[in-house]
């Protein structure tokens, strides 16, 4: 990361670092059901001023102790949490493995706190920080409550709000048969979100204007 990127990453967004995440699940409920899937994608500013997806984490993850999985939900992305061919690992593992480059990059970056950005992303922040909690993981670099939701910034960009959608209207390839793949989407939530960010930058929307009180 270059002294530039550093700078505008802190910046850009107040000091905070976005990292955009998806999880799949075993249901709605982040404090009952199990985290099945998790992947991760960091971002940075290039040479140009321009956001773009730089890296990726991902985990398949074994149910923890009790949890209870919804068959609707496996059901829906097909998975299937007991398979030992997914080579998942405890939750607690995989979330400090995840942490971890999060933690550089953002120390890098020069910023106080990593935000998680999602589509929907009160729901994938809510499953992070519950698993979190059961791993009793104390440097979680993730904001407690701020995320930054992709389907509200796409409604307003682009008139979507599905994520396949929101990427069709942004010029940006989605295959179908690779979605509630955990990778699969968060990369592709990472090229929409970063198109959206730049779009914004190209329409002179940032940085802001200065303004003087004329009164």
């Amino acid at each position: 990361m270059s002294d530039s990127s550093n700078s505008l990453m802190k910046q850009r967004f107040r000091g905070y670092m976005p990292v955009v995440v998806d999880v799949e699940t075993a249901g709605f409920n982040a404090k009952t059901d199990a985290l099945l899937e998790i992947a991760a994608v960091l971002l940075d500013f290039d040479d140009n001023g321009l956001l773009k997806p730089v890296d990726s984490v991902h985990y398949h993850v074994q149910p923890f102790e009790g949890a209870n999985i919804e068959q609707a939900a496996i059901d829906f992305n097909g998975i299937d949490p007991h398979c030992p061919l997914r080579g998942a690992v405890e939750e607690g593992e995989a979330l400090r493995e995840l942490f971890k480059p999060i933690r550089k990059a953002q120390k890098a970056a020069g910023c106080q706190r990593s935000v998680l950005v999602g589509h929907n992303s009160n729901f994938d922040h809510g499953f992070v920080m519950a698993a979190a909690e059961r791993a009793n993981l104390k440097r979680n670099p993730f904001h407690p409550f701020v995320s930054f939701d992709t389907t509200s910034l796409a409604a307003m960009t682009l008139g979507q709000t599905v994520l396949i959608k929101a990427c069709q209207a942004a010029g940006i390839e989605f295959d179908s048969k690779q979605a509630h793949s955990a990778l699969y989407d968060t990369e592709r939530t990472a090229e929409l979100y970063c198109w959206m960010i730049n779009r914004w930058k190209e329409l002179g929307g940032w940085p802001p204007e200065s303004r003087q009180d004329k009164s």
